[in-house]
């Protein structure tokens, strides 16, 4: 959970997440591992995610370019302008399970 592209649980994803909310995942950069030729090339995107309480947090995910193509496209320039100040302005996943942890055990 401390890397740079956080592979969340599905178990968490589902204990935590808004589930009627909606959730954006935003290309940020190519990633090629040069020291492991054999891994694909992944795009490394940004995550703007909706929990239950209904803050938005921050993540980093990797995606098979594949994968991320057959994501349909539904929004227009300024949405994605509005979803990058967004994210901006987010707090970290991390960050919101050490304070959520924190919150829980007092």
């Amino acid at each position: 959970m401390h890397g740079f592209s956080q592979r969340l649980p599905v178990d968490w994803l589902r204990e935590h997440l808004a589930a009627e909310a909606t959730h954006y995942l935003f290309p940020t950069l190519v990633q090629r591992l040069t020291h492991r030729p054999e891994v694909p090339l992944q795009w490394r995107c940004q995550q703007l995610l909706t929990v239950s309480t209904g803050e938005q947090i921050w993540g980093l995910l990797d995606v098979l370019p594949d994968t991320f193509d057959k994501i349909p496209e539904t929004l227009d320039t300024e949405s994605k302008k509005d979803i990058v100040n967004r994210i901006e302005q987010a707090v970290k996943v991390r960050e919101w399970m050490e304070r959520t942890a924190a919150d829980a055990g007092s």
